[in-house]
């Protein structure tokens, strides 16, 4: 058995990668078996800071029963990590959340569910006709590091957002503490922590934070008194009508596209060469592999309710940078968030809201501190000079797919009329 390594190794670029794994340790690369250790089970709850603010906020706001959600993501995790044998990451869909917690009015578990029909069959189709691999050439390295730039900043912009929230609880719980900076003070303590753990192989970083988070969470009033129920909640079929079949490609599918073929497709299978370069298993991370299995697993889980589901980039990093390494971590998540469905239920919903805004915000922080740095691989001036602006635009427009699309454009542009930046 390899001797374990008590360092979590930091992002590599392309470059570097084959000199990164050398040093890394035996998790990293050395094997396409699965691990289960405690490094791993830190990096397996490192993206709850990308996940569980969408995830509950669409189930306060727009009705969705927390068992069909949790019970989809769960069964989603175990065969990403035990198909791909890496760390592939299982999120909301972030054009999908943002636009049905803005609209409750109209965007309902209806219209939820059949966008994760539509999304999935589109998938299944662009998949199974090779469009995704042979779209993914447009993504070029600039266009692919402006991406997970741009991700990278705005997890970092999300994350000091809940730090500094006002509000303790997302649940709406107002709890003790309220009108002092309490979420504030505990995303400054929790943030510490994690950097104080980061590398330390006993006290995993990301678990020592929702462990901290939830304790405090109860010290401070998180339930409200509510009383608790164990069991799963409702699990049923939905029924949308033509009206809400057509919101939910209006409003939900054609702005998301665009972003899951260039974050959830190039992007993830970009990042797992960037840091499972010489892996086994890396064969199959490929673009076009992650649109199949998306769309395996939305078509179906659409006519339950659930939250549509992608890969990407942030999540990707997020499970690396607290220690995930191999299909381990998706497995054990995912068989904590089966079990969390079917046998807590709302109980353990609310074990989740009790976790602070600012300890949600803190692991969003780190998985974006972990994309940045991705930059470095780019070697030219125009590269550079695309990339920035994709990351430019996409802060200030609200559909990221825009920035997508200028950034591919300029980036054949200068290409093909060899500008020089």
């Amino acid at each position: 058995m390899p001797r374990q390594d008590n360092t979590t190794p930091h992002t590599v670029d392309d470059t570097a990668a084959p000199q990164a794994i050398a040093t890394a340790g035996p998790q990293e690369g050395a094997s396409w078996r699965l691990r289960f250790n405690r490094l791993e089970l830190s990096g397996a709850f490192g993206d709850l800071g990308t996940m569980l603010p969408i995830v509950i906020g669409m189930i306060l706001i727009n009705g969705l029963s927390p068992s069909t959600v949790f019970l989809t993501f769960g069964l989603f995790y175990l065969f990403a990590g035990l198909y791909y044998r890496l760390p592939i990451p299982v999120q909301p869909l972030k054009a999908v959340g943002a636009i049905a917690i803005a609209y409750p009015g109209e965007i309902t578990e209806p219209v939820i569910g059949a966008a994760g029909v539509i999304f999935g069959a589109i998938l299944l189709v662009l998949s199974y006709t090779g469009m995704v691999d042979r779209n993914a050439k447009l993504f070029s390295p600039a266009v692919v590091r402006g991406i997970q730039l741009t991700l990278g900043l705005i997890f970092q912009r999300k994350g000091i957002e809940l730090i500094v929230h006002k509000n303790l609880f997302m649940s709406g719980v107002q709890g003790l503490g309220a009108g002092y900076p309490l979420n504030l003070c505990i995303g400054i303590g929790v943030f510490v922590l994690v950097l104080m753990l980061l590398n330390n192989a006993r006290y995993p970083a990301a678990l020592a934070a929702l462990v901290v988070g939830i304790v405090l969470g109860l010290l401070c009033g998180g339930l409200g008194g509510q009383q608790i129920s164990l069991g799963p909640t409702p699990i049923r079929l939905i029924h949308p009508t033509l009206a809400e079949v057509w919101t939910a490609l209006i409003m939900l599918v054609l702005p998301q596209i665009p972003l899951t073929i260039g974050n959830a497709c190039v992007g993830t299978a970009d990042t797992c060469t960037t840091l499972f370069n010489g892996n086994p298993a890396l064969p199959k991370a490929k673009a076009g592999k992650f649109a199949w299995s998306m769309g395996l697993i939305n078509f179906p889980a659409g006519f339950f309710g659930a939250i549509p589901m992608c890969h990407g980039t942030g999540g990707l990093a997020a499970h690396y940078r607290f220690g995930a390494r191999t299909g381990g971590a998706p497995v054990m998540i995912g068989l904590f968030f089966i079990l969390f469905a079917l046998v807590l239920g709302e109980f353990g919903f609310a074990l989740l809201a009790l976790i602070p805004q600012s300890v949600l915000g803190v692991l969003l922080v780190f998985a974006g501190l972990e994309l940045c740095p991705l930059l470095r691989s780019l070697k030219t001036n125009e590269e550079y000079f695309v990339a920035l602006l994709i990351a430019g635009i996409a802060l200030v427009v609200p559909n990221m797919a825009w920035a997508f699309g200028i950034g591919i454009g300029m980036d054949l542009l200068i290409r093909r009329l060899k500008i020089r930046v």
